[in-house]
């Protein structure tokens, strides 16, 4: 199926990715995680965006589910981009920002919490292709502390 011609700016996303990296929060201990990371289309103007998380031992192996979100991606004229995230603990995110050659960079825009989510103000994403890799980094402002480093990663392509 051929890609809409709106989500060229983004087309490098498309495919399955899966890699490691490391998650921290002053209210958390640092530790490594793995993720996978699904970008699809199905021929109209959005990619769909499906990710889930588990926390790492210290041999790589899977320990527990951590996070996971799903959601959609639209580009909207002269490179911005929407993005709208829903998590099943009660959190909800519209992020906006700017595609610049392989680089995507988002705030959220609103956020919005069922009554017994936690605390999540903002947050803030930079995702990059490098070397083929699909590298990120996320910023978050939750339980009354401002934007601060969350998560990063750097994911490898397993599937188109």
């Amino acid at each position: 199926m051929d890609v809409h011609p709106d989500l060229e700016p983004i087309a490098f996303l498309l495919g399955h990715w899966e890699g490691a990296g490391v998650i921290g929060y002053p209210t958390m201990e640092s530790a490594n995680f793995g993720q996978e990371i699904i970008f699809e289309h199905n021929g109209k103007p959005f990619l769909s965006y499906r990710s889930r998380t588990w926390l790492l031992d210290q041999q790589g192996e899977k320990v527990r589910p951590l996070a996971s979100e799903s959601g959609y991606w639209r580009v909207q004229p002269e490179r911005q981009i929407e993005v709208m995230l829903a998590h099943p603990t009660g959190i909800i995110e519209i992020y906006v920002g700017e595609v610049v050659f392989h680089k995507i960079e988002l705030i959220t825009d609103v956020v919005a919490r069922t009554v017994t989510s936690k605390d999540y103000s903002a947050g803030k994403r930079l995702y990059g292709l490098v070397n083929g890799n699909l590298m990120y980094a996320y910023e978050m402002a939750a339980v009354g502390l401002p934007l601060q480093d969350h998560a990063s990663a750097e994911l490898k392509k397993v599937a188109d």
